[in-house]
């Protein structure tokens, strides 16, 4: 068979295959390596000090000539004239002029770096990079079909990278960018150099802040780029989360996803559940001393088109404030409840089972690392979540196989379902699961509690089982017995590349 399929038929095949096959894939034999490095279009490296890195990377990036994805992470903070040199072998590679997507974490660049990188990366419409101070961006002007951008601004101060910065002068000009989806990682209250970003990024769709001080830049000019903001993600950045959300009810209507991780104040947030203007539809939110049943209320009358909320941590928020906010989700069907981590669930007796009556078009559920959660209240919950797809309880530790039982009853449509650190619920249990759900596809469970019978189950049922343990056990053997299974692994690779593309 190996025979009759010519190069072009094995390539189309191996670019349809899931990553988790491309070990398998590479060990066949020499031809389907260099087949499969030929038709890879994404590739991810970490890179290691050696004295032949160079030419090494330089054969590696070679022998991909088909990449439209690449990632570059190094391992140590590498010297300036390093990161060049660097960067100079991706703009002299085969692939930049097809190259869109590149991920360049290997130190802090250069402006004539990124001049040459411009140049020969024509079509770049994503690019994740380290900056150092002082900050201009003006050169984005030299990427017009750049549509993803992710800058880390680097703490070494000492750093000279021939930059000069606009200290947000109103004299350089400002220009309509392309730029659709922007994250900004490490502004500090003293920088400046954005304000010319803020004022050029008309079609900004999604905005991430994360671990900031400030917005480098004028308010003012920062309003200006949310107007047609939908996705909102603020990561630790408790000094500017307030006027960020303050800009935002006032100019933006058109956010569906809130995001907020460890910063903020309870004034701040309300004030935006009261006064946006937006119909949100997500909202993601982790604020352990921030988050009151005042917020859950203000949601709750505010955004009626809510489709996913997700808590995490957030210790003052009590029964009340949920069922409050389900009842009026009821009507509008929210699909994915997470409350991880939140010991309200543990706390207040027959709440899950409140829930589940209200929100019974759930899809999505995530109870994870609820430590004390038993059997008895998640089951009263399930008995009415008929819909679910995907289930989570990670961390779970005193569910037992009786949950499991409930669960294989009540959820005939589940797909999805983590139980890894379910201490109380033995491979018995899990075997049975597996045999008996009629839509699963994935669960993620130890190793070690995975039988024979459960394995061959996953196998004829086509459920991915594999955790992170048993992938990484199983390539080390893969590597060491390459020589003496090669004949067996392409048979029954040849097998299974149809058996998975039999529709």
């Amino acid at each position: 068979m190996d025979t009759v399929l010519c190069d072009e038929l094995l390539q189309e095949i191996f670019q349809r295959l899931p990553p988790s096959s491309s070990y398998s894939v590479s060990l066949v034999c020499k031809r389907w390596l260099f087949l499969y490095r030929s038709s890879t279009t994404s590739l991810s490296l970490r890179l290691i000090p050696h004295p032949n890195l160079f030419p090494s990377l330089s054969s590696l990036l070679s022998q991909h000539p088909s990449l439209s994805s690449l990632s570059l992470l190094s391992s140590s903070d590498p010297s300036p004239s390093t990161t060049s040199h660097l960067l100079s072998l991706v703009s002299n590679s085969c692939f930049s002029p097809t190259l869109l997507h590149l991920r360049f974490l290997a130190g802090p660049l250069s402006l004539p770096s990124l001049s040459s990188l411009s140049k020969s990366c024509t079509r770049l419409t994503s690019l994740f990079v380290t900056l150092p101070r002082p900050i201009t961006l003006t050169w984005l002007l030299s990427f017009p079909c750049l549509r993803d951008l992710s800058i880390v601004l680097s703490s070494d101060d000492s750093l000279d990278g021939g930059w000069v910065s606009d200290h947000d002068s109103f004299a350089v000009s400002d220009s309509n960018l392309g730029l659709e989806s922007l994250c900004l990682v490490g502004i500090r209250g003293d920088d400046w150099g954005i304000g010319w970003l803020w004022r050029s990024c008309k079609n900004l769709r999604r905005l991430q802040l994360r671990s900031c001080q400030g917005i480098g830049g004028s308010y003012s000019s920062f309003g200006q780029s949310l107007q047609g903001l939908q996705e909102l993600e603020l990561r630790t950045c408790r000094t500017v989360v307030d006027m960020v959300l303050l800009k935002l009810s006032e100019n933006c209507i058109s956010l569906n996803s809130l995001l907020v991780y460890d910063g903020g104040s309870r004034e701040g947030l309300l004030h935006f559940f009261t006064h946006c203007r937006s119909n949100l539809r997500k909202i993601d939110l982790r604020l352990p001393l921030d988050l009151d049943n005042s917020h859950l209320f203000a949601v709750a009358a505010n955004f009626r088109g809510l489709v996913t909320l997700r808590l995490q941590s957030c210790c003052l928020v009590t029964g009340e404030g949920l069922k409050a906010l389900a009842i009026a989700a009821a009507s509008n069907g929210l699909e994915e409840l997470a409350l991880i981590n939140c010991d309200v669930v543990e706390r207040e007796h027959g709440l899950l089972a409140t829930l589940g009556q209200h929100l019974r078009a759930l899809r999505k559920l995530d109870l994870s690392h609820s430590e004390m959660l038993i059997d008895k209240e998640l089951i009263s919950m399930l008995v009415s979540c008929v819909n679910l797809i995907e289930l989570r309880l990670r961390g779970c530790k005193r569910l037992t196989g009786a949950a499991m039982v409930s669960i294989l009853r009540s959820c005939k449509r589940l797909e999805t379902v983590d139980i890894v650190h379910c201490f109380g619920i033995e491979s018995e249990a899990i075997e049975m699961f597996m045999k008996n759900s009629p839509r699963l596809r994935r669960i993620q469970v130890e190793e070690y509690k995975l039988s024979d019978a459960a394995r061959m189950w996953a196998s004829n049922k086509f459920i991915q089982s594999c955790s992170y343990a048993e992938a990484t056990a199983t390539r080390a053997m893969a590597l060491d017995g390459a020589d003496k299974t090669k004949f067996s692994l392409k048979k029954r690779m040849l097998i299974n590349l149809f058996a998975h593309n039999r529709g």
